[in-house]
């Protein structure tokens, strides 16, 4: 038993190469393998465009998450930031809007995953997939963070063989003839099909399969020795290796998808193994997506979520129960409880509307984004000794380039998101009166023995 574990301290385990893999468990190098077909279809066949856009929009957004996990190291991660620079109620409602993010992602992923061995064991209801995989990842978390990082390791590996040995597949068929015949730049740009909305459009896509560099933040009061630079140092190498992989990967497929005709945006790339290697390989695709990917990616998903609810529990700003730390295994089990739970019901509610899910999720992130950059720009923006390129550039064009993307996104996700914004503040108007009505009392108490 860890002395900060007996404490109510989270346990502190983890090393650079842990985030590292734990940041690349929670993106999952193969999602451009997956989204392939939707960022195409989106894009108007610009997919390594709308990446490298992503990327760009990304790279502002990590850097100042950097900036500020360096500075305030806080397992609430922009709620944390925001308290401290910005207020309680700047907190609260950034940690609130991520909260909207961290709790669907685990619900999508949940339910693509029945998805996938509904589709390989027909005989089963998706709703028992989706139960039977919140069970096996919930008891791997159970155990603590360090055999989350074991097993995000793992998957890590694994997956990045898969990407190498499809790319590899893919760019041997685009040599002999296949898609545009060679790796061009058309995936890029293309002066007469070029549609600045579509792109950005299909950029907002991308952003969510970024999305993991900000989980390792999370892990800010988990590291050894408390060396709160090696967060930031992960993230910027979690962004690095996977703008690459997706970059690289989108490109190579985005050229053999050339004159390739798409019935199903999510079943692309396995119609594209059966077309160029047989039906087996798309068979051992799905099995390894559901095995090898599925249920490894949702573990940070879930430590992730409960990280930001043991903060906002911390700080009383949320149920306090939501704070106790398991004492053997030093991890928040009342909240990860309480959000596997939620996320579950949101997995089960949404079990046959999953595309109506996907558009929900960017919202929450996005607009947590926003109150990182301005917690950067409120503690260093004045500041004799600020660095104009991270202290003010960096966060005035990760403003902009969020609310661009916001400006993009449905209006049924910005309703959603519109949505959860006012049942926050109706709970906070709540607890905030239920709280001065029990000092009352108190205080009436106190004076009247």
């Amino acid at each position: 038993m860890s002395t900060a574990s007996t404490n109510g301290a989270l346990k502190r385990s983890l090393s650079y190469r842990d985030l590292v893999f734990y940041g690349l468990a929670y993106t999952a190098p193969v999602a451009p393998l997956t989204m392939a077909g939707f960022v195409w279809t989106v894009s108007g066949g610009l997919p390594v465009l709308a990446y490298l856009l992503g990327a760009l929009c990304v790279y502002f957004t990590a850097s100042s998450y950097a900036v500020m996990t360096s500075a305030l190291p806080s397992a609430g991660s922009v709620y944390g930031f925001a308290s401290q620079t910005l207020g309680p109620f700047a907190g609260f409602i950034s940690g609130w809007m991520i909260l909207l993010d961290y709790l669907l992602v685990p619900a999508f992923t949940y339910a693509l995953c029945a998805v996938s061995i509904e589709t390989l064991i027909p005989h089963g209801d998706r709703a028992t997939w989706i139960v039977l995989t919140v069970a096996a990842t919930f008891a791997v978390n159970w155990f603590g963070i360090s055999v989350t990082s074991r097993v995000s390791l793992v998957s890590v590996v694994l997956q990045l063989l898969l990407v190498a040995a499809v790319v590899g597949v893919c760019g041997y068929a685009l040599a002999g003839g296949a898609g545009s015949g060679a790796l061009t730049l058309a995936p890029v740009y293309q002066p007469g099909t070029f549609n600045g909305g579509h792109v950005l459009a299909a950029t907002s896509i991308c952003v969510m399969a970024y999305l993991g560099f900000d989980a390792v933040s999370t892990l800010a009061e988990e590291v050894k020795d408390n060396d709160t630079r090696v967060v930031g140092r992960a993230i910027m190498t979690n962004l690095a290796i996977t703008s690459s992989i997706f970059v690289l990967t989108t490109w190579v497929l985005g050229n053999l998808m050339a004159g390739f005709p798409i019935h199903d945006p999510a079943a692309v790339i396995y119609d594209l193994l059966t077309a160029i290697s047989g039906k087996g390989a798309a068979i051992a695709l799905a099995w390894f997506l559901t095995l090898v990917v599925g249920v490894p990616n949702v573990l940070p998903m879930q430590a992730g979520v409960a990280r930001v609810l043991f903060a906002m529990g911390r700080d009383r700003t949320l149920p306090a129960v939501l704070a106790k730390v398991h004492r053997r295994h030093g991890n928040p089990y009342v909240a990860m409880i309480v959000s596997t739970a939620v996320s579950l019901s949101i997995a089960l509610l949404m079990r046959n509307r999953i595309d109506d899910l996907a558009i929900f999720i960017s919202v929450g992130a996005l607009s947590g984004f926003v109150f990182v950059h301005l917690s950067v720009l409120v503690r260093y923006g004045r500041q004799p000794g600020r660095r104009w390129w991270s202290h003010v550039a960096v966060p005035i064009c990760g403003i902009g380039a969020v609310l661009t993307i916001l400006s993009h996104l449905s209006a049924t996700a910005l309703a959603v998101g519109g949505g959860w914004l006012l049942a926050g503040l109706a709970y906070r108007t709540f607890s905030n009166r239920t709280s001065r009505g029990s000092n009352s009392q108190r205080d009436a108490v106190t004076s009247n023995p």
